[in-house]
């Protein structure tokens, strides 16, 4: 399966369990920054997590692959996932992509 499906559809269940519906800003958020942010950047947003360092170290190599898809590619993962997040009752999307891709 290719990434960016496998990242839609994790970010469709997680945002969209029946039980809950709310999104999580700091799942939309993580989101956002693992599209556009800078490495380092996304790595100081993960660590707030206090994640094993192995584990941040893989999610930073899955990025380098994101790293590589093409601008247009990730405007469509982003135009998708921003589909997702309104569909789930997300509001702050300004702040979330300061971007002009909405």
């Amino acid at each position: 399966m290719r990434l960016s499906l496998t990242v839609l559809l994790v970010t469709l269940a997680l945002c969209c369990y029946e039980a809950s519906a709310i999104v999580c800003p700091h799942l939309a958020s993580d989101n956002a920054g693992f599209l556009w942010e800078p490495d380092e950047a996304y790595r100081k947003q993960i660590e707030m997590y206090q994640a094993p360092a192995e584990a941040v170290e893989a999610k930073l190599q899955v990025k380098q692959c994101v790293n590589d898809f093409s601008k247009e590619k990730r405007l469509l993962l982003t135009k998708a996932l921003t589909k997702v997040l309104v569909k789930c009752g997300y509001e702050d999307l300004e702040r979330l992509l300061p971007l002009n891709i909405l």
